[in-house]
């Protein structure tokens, strides 16, 4: 059966983004300087490799035969998916494929020390290459998918969103984000936390990691934390691994960082097994995925139950030091104050974080602004919705994600619809299994959060769509009144 011949194939194309997966893991963490070079070469060796066996002659004429064999449900889903990977690869030359690749890995490698030092010079011409690159292949997947540049890259990932219909749902979000900002703010302006003084040993911040990530059911015999420039999630299901970064003087970030990165980590360990290698088994999308990194993170880890839970276990790390106290700690996690870095920025303020970086790679992509207009766009529209200036501090503004580096523009608007799934999938479980502070107050109360999560979003996998997903789970698609609900109740209930 040609069915068959596609799914074996998937399977060849899996082994190889495992390999791949490890060395990008080990490049960005434990790499010397040195080995870049090399490592590029060697990734974008393994990126033509998957390209061509993608896009081989045959694949057309096993797809088109394994339309008309009989196939279970699931079946059909995955090869829904196998077209859909073969149609987005067949799009691009293979010189093209190599070029982005190689020009990324230049990029991401030069980033990490320029970002440090506000180099925009020296960053500028490498994210030029990127970007021309990107712009090239934007306009060919454009001009064959009937999409605007800019959307044909959006829905790589997130399958059927557009950038009309986020415009709609930003700008819905600016009719009564601001608001509850607001109340928040004045709320919060009748008390002043007390910031914990380090320093904060990293082998104690390391170990206060490795307690969250076991509390929160990361399976350690199929994954690891390590330390990179960006938190970030990678490898794969069967071999996941999270970095996060430290600094001896605030622990507060790193722990944050690592409960959401095991929230992607969960949900790839979660992935059903059964469909391991296939398409049809992978995250429905970028948007889904960090759904599940900001619920472990925000529905959970800033939650002031589960603050207090901590609490004594970040004592017994770092001393008995009152700016430890739960309720201390709760007024920081869940503090509202515009910031620089969006991977710092609280719950409220995130979204404009996500609206700057949307409104730009769209007007960059689509050749209204260039590389060179950057830092100048970049704070102006910081000031526009942050009130903050980054003019001549460019590792805090244009310079400050690895997103852009090696090309993944369309990223960006998957966090804040991330952020809403999240709250949408928190009220059903409010609704089906109970309140989510009782749940993280009682002894088994975690694992039933998990469970349903298991059930409901992880082992749908790409089985369905993203709307699907939300429907069953939820009884209806994205819809904002549940962030709105949920903001509401976190952050202005006095």
């Amino acid at each position: 059966m040609s069915y068959e011949k596609l799914e074996k194939r998937f399977q060849q194309l899996h082994h190889l983004q495992h390999l791949q997966a490890i060395c990008s893991w080990d490049q960005a963490t434990m790499m010397p300087d040195g080995g870049n070079q090399a490592r590029g070469e060697a990734l974008a060796e393994i990126a033509l490799i998957q390209h061509q066996k993608l896009t081989a002659p045959e694949m057309q004429e096993w797809l088109d035969n394994a339309e008309n064999e009989t196939l279970s449900e699931s079946q059909q889903a995955n090869l829904k998916e196998i077209r859909r990977r073969w149609m987005n690869a067949s799009l691009l030359p293979e010189s093209l494929v190599q070029a982005r690749s190689l020009a990324g890995s230049r990029c991401e490698h030069a980033w990490r020390g320029q970002r440090k030092n506000h180099d925009w010079k020296g960053f500028e011409p490498n994210l030029k290459a990127v970007v021309d690159l990107t712009r090239e292949a934007a306009q060919i997947r454009g001009e064959a998918l009937s999409l605007s540049p800019y959307d044909s890259l959006i829905d790589l990932y997130e399958p059927g969103m557009t950038s009309h219909t986020l415009l709609k749902i930003f700008n819905e979000l600016k009719t009564w984000l601001p608001q509850i900002i607001r109340q928040a703010g004045d709320i919060q302006s009748k008390h002043t936390p007390e910031q914990p003084q380090g320093p904060f040993p990293i082998s104690r911040q390391k170990s206060l990691g490795l307690h969250a990530m076991k509390l929160f059911g990361f399976d350690f015999n199929h994954g690891r934390l390590d330390i990179s420039a960006h938190p970030f999630c990678g490898g794969v299901p069967e071999d996941v691994r999270i970095t996060t970064r430290y600094d001896e003087n605030d622990f507060m970030s790193s722990l944050m960082g690592v409960i959401h990165e095991t929230g992607h980590a969960r949900y790839e360990q979660g992935l059903p097994k059964e469909w391991a290698g296939q398409p049809a088994g992978e995250a429905r999308s970028m948007a889904i995925h960090e759904s599940q990194s900001l619920f472990f993170e925000m529905q959970i880890g800033r939650h002031p139950a589960f603050l207090r839970k901590f609490s004594p276990i970040i004592k017994r790390h770092f001393g008995d030091d009152p700016a430890l106290d739960a309720d201390n700690l709760i007024q920081i996690y869940n503090k509202i104050e515009p910031g620089y870095i969006r991977v710092d920025a609280d719950e409220l303020t995130y979204p404009a974080h996500i609206i700057l970086r949307f409104e730009i790679e769209q007007a960059l992509i689509e050749g209204k602004i260039e590389v060179k207009d950057l830092p100048e766009v970049w704070n102006s529209k910081m000031q526009q919705y942050l009130g903050l200036s980054t003019r001549g501090k460019d590792g805090l503004g244009c310079m400050q994600d690895i997103h852009w580096t090696d090309g993944s523009f369309g990223y960006f608007p998957s966090y804040t619809l991330g952020a809403m799934y999240a709250a949408q999938f928190a009220g059903a479980i409010e609704q089906e299994v109970g309140d989510i502070g009782s749940l993280i107050e009682s002894e088994d109360g975690l694992p039933h959060i998990f469970d349903w999560l298991r059930r409901n979003v992880w082992e749908k996998a790409s089985l369905m769509s993203t709307d699907e997903i939300l429907t069953l789970a939820t009884g209806e698609a994205l819809n904002t009144a549940w962030f709105k609900r949920y903001l509401e109740g976190r952050y202005t209930a006095e």
